[in-house]
C-alpha cells in the first residue's frame, strides 16, 4: 500500500467530520475518516485513486448538508436546507517530480442555499452556521508550499484562507457556530481573508520542534465582498492595504501514546494598514448624529487585534488519544473601539468525546459565543436617540448558546442534531417593522450530515 503523509489542510478540510484525527497519513490516496473504507474496493474500483496516490496526487471531495428551522424570534421564522460541496486536491511533488519539501493545494465549494438563516432570519452578526455564504461556485485557496531544513521551516504563497492556520481552536469544530471570529468578520473588510473567500498572500512557519510553531502571514488586505466584487474566487486582489497576522502556538500530550492531558495554546495578533471609519465622529468632531454635522466620518489608519486561545483536555481516557475522553476551549480577543464594530469577543464550551459505550466515535458539547459592540457604536445610538427624538434600541452585545451531538453512522459520515439560541440579534438592533423595538431572542433547530469521501 501507498502511504503518504497527509496535507495539513486537507486535514483542515475533513475535520468537521469525526473527532480530531491523530493520524497523519493518507493511505492509497484515501484520508483516515472517509466513507470509501466503507465502499466495495475502498471507492476505488478502477485503483486510479491508489495509482495517483502513489505519484503524489490526492484528492477528495466533503458534501455538508443542514436542515434549520427558525422557531422563535427573529424577523421572520420558517425553515430552509443548505449545503455546501467541496472538493480539493493535493499534491507532493517529492513524488510527484523529485522536488523534495514542494507541495502544492487547491480547493474549491459549491454552495447552495446558504445564507438565509443568518442574513434573512435574524440579521446576526456571530455565525449560525459556518457553511453560510452568497450561493456560487467558488475558489477558494490556491498555493504552493515549500518546507526547508527537516520540515522545520515553510513559507506557503498563493491565494490563502487566514481560516485555515489562524485563530483556530480545535476542540470548537464540531459547532456548527464556531467559525472565524466574528471580530475579525465585522472589523476587516469584506469580512477578511476567510470561508468562502481566500486572497493572495505569503506565509512564513517555523516547527523548533513537536511542541513550539510561529507563524506570520501578509495577505491582501480586502478579498472582495462575496457577493459582489469577488463572486467566483478568482479575482486575485493584490492592491489593497494589507493585512499582518502572527501567531505563537505550544501543543503538548498530543501524541497518541502520550499519557498526560493534552492542550494546544494560543497567542496571536493582526494589523490591517488600511483606512477605517470613526464610528461616531466626523472630521469636523461633531457627532454624526447631529444635524449639523457634515456627514464625513473621521479616518483612522489602521486596525489591530490580540486574541489569546486555550484547547485543553481535562479527562483522558486510557489508551485515549489528544481527542478523547472531555475537553474545553475558549477564545478571546479585543480590538480597539473608535474604529471596530465588535471591540471583545469570546467564545468557549466544552466537548465529550467517545464517551457513551458502543458508540466511541460520537462527540456532544454546548458553546456559546459573545461579540460586544464597541463603545463607540454604542455612543453614536445614544447619540441618534438625543438628535432624533426617537426611540431605538442601543446596541450593546450579541450572545449565541448551541447544544450539538455528533454521531457517527460510517467512518466519514456523521449526523448531527443541534440547538441554538441567539440573544440580541445584530447586537440589539431595531427590528425593521418596528424601529422602536430590538429584533426579538430566537431559537434555531437543525440537523447536520457531513460526508466525506
Amino acid at each position: 500500500m501507498s502511504k503518504l503523509r497527509l496535507n495539513v489542510s486537507v486535514l483542515a478540510a475533513i475535520a468537521m467530520i469525526g473527532p480530531a484525527m491523530a493520524e497523519t497519513e493518507v493511505v492509497d490516496g484515501i484520508p483516515p475518516v472517509s466513507i470509501a473504507t466503507s465502499l466495495p474496493d475502498n471507492g476505488d474500483p478502477t485503483g486510479s485513486r491508489r495509482w495517483l496516490a502513489q505519484h503524489g496526487i490526492t484528492y477528495g471531495l466533503v458534501y455538508t448538508g443542514e436542515a434549520l428551522r427558525n422557531v422563535s424570534g427573529g424577523v421572520r421564522r420558517g425553515g430552509l436546507y443548505q449545503g455546501k460541496l467541496e472538493a480539493f486536491t493535493a499534491i507532493d511533488f517529492g513524488k510527484f517530480a523529485g522536488w523534495q519539501g514542494l507541495s502544492f493545494f487547491g480547493n474549491a465549494f459549491q454552495i447552495h442555499r446558504t445564507a438565509g438563516m443568518r442574513g434573512e432570519h435574524f440579521n446576526s452578526l456571530i455565525t449560525i452556521s459556518n457553511i453560510e455564504a452568497i450561493p456560487s461556485t467558488r475558489l477558494s485557496e490556491l498555493w504552493f508550499e515549500q518546507k526547508l531544513f527537516d520540515d522545520r521551516f515553510g513559507f506557503r504563497f498563493g491565494q490563502l484562507a487566514a481560516d485555515a492556520e489562524f485563530f483556530i481552536s480545535d476542540y470548537s469544530k464540531m459547532f456548527l457556530s464556531s467559525d472565524w471570529p466574528t471580530i475579525t468578520g465585522a472589523n476587516l473588510p469584506s469580512g477578511g481573508p476567510a470561508y468562502p473567500l481566500a486572497t493572495p498572500g505569503l506565509r512564513w512557519r517555523y516547527d523548533p520542534d513537536k511542541n513550539w510553531s510561529a507563524l506570520v502571514a501578509v495577505f491582501n488586505g480586502d478579498p472582495g465582498e462575496q457577493g459582489t466584487v469577488n463572486t467566483t474566487g478568482t479575482n486575485f486582489r493584490v492592491n489593497d492595504p494589507p493585512l499582518l497576522m502572527g501567531e505563537v502556538q505550544y501543543r503538548r500530550n498530543q501524541g497518541k501514546d502520550d499519557k498526560g492531558l493534552a492542550g494546544i495554546y494560543r497567542l496571536g495578533g493582526w494589523h490591517h494598514f488600511g483606512q477605517f471609519h470613526d464610528h461616531r465622529f466626523g472630521i469636523d468632531g461633531v457627532s454624526l448624529a447631529d444635524p449639523v454635522s457634515n456627514g464625513i466620518a473621521r479616518r483612522i489608519r489602521g486596525n489591530s487585534g490580540l486574541y489569546g486561545i486555550i484547547d485543553q483536555q481535562i479527562w483522558r481516557p486510557a489508551d485515549g488519544g489528544p481527542d478523547s475522553g472531555i475537553g474545553v476551549f475558549s477564545r478571546i480577543a479585543g480590538s480597539p473601539s473608535n474604529s471596530s464594530h465588535i471591540n471583545f469577543f469570546l467564545d468557549s464550551g466544552i466537548v465529550f468525546s467517545g464517551m457513551i459505550p458502543g458508540r466511541p466515535n460520537d462527540k456532544f458539547g454546548a458553546s456559546f459565543i459573545y461579540g460586544n459592540i464597541s463603545n463607540r457604536l454604542r455612543a453614536f445610538d445614544r447619540d441618534v436617540i438625543v438628535h432624533s427624538g426617537l426611540t431605538q434600541p442601543v446596541r450593546n452585545y450579541e450572545m449565541t448558546i448551541e447544544l450539538s451531538y455528533q454521531a457517527q453512522i460510517k467512518p466519514g459520515w456523521t449526523v448531527q442534531p443541534t440547538f441554538e439560541y441567539v440573544r440580541h440579534p445584530g447586537g440589539h438592533i431595531s427590528d425593521p417593522d418596528r424601529p422602536e423595538q430590538p429584533i426579538r431572542n430566537g431559537a434555531i433547530f437543525g440537523v447536520r450530515t457531513t460526508v466525506a469521501y
